[in-house]
């Protein structure tokens, strides 16, 4: 499994796109930028067909070392939670030719 970093993705869309780089790289910051502003403010956010972020709480509970098998309390925290949009879910789920070839 590879690793994208944001760096090849600007990368790639600016050499798809044939825009500038640096263009590129400012728009898709301001993008990430306004995800993280809107979860910070437990906005919901939905891309129709791609997904759905939101963010939970989870609950504070108990947990245990497993090393020294001491108990540690474990605060209550906020996560984002992300479900997948129907063409994402689709295209995952998808036989791929590489292991329709290795069947």
């Amino acid at each position: 499994m590879a690793t994208v970093t944001k760096k090849e993705l600007i990368d790639r869309i600016a050499e798809g796109t044939q825009a500038k780089r640096v263009a590129v790289k400012s728009i898709i910051q301001a993008f990430l930028d306004e995800i993280t502003k809107e979860l910070c403010q437990n906005n919901r956010l939905e891309f129709r067909d791609f997904g759905v972020f939101e963010t939970r709480t989870r609950a504070a509970r108990v947990a245990q070392n497993p090393k020294t098998l001491e108990r540690v309390e474990v605060p209550a925290k906020r996560t984002v939670k992300f479900k997948m949009g129907r063409l994402m879910r689709e295209n995952l789920c998808a036989p791929t030719a590489e292991s329709a070839e290795a069947k």
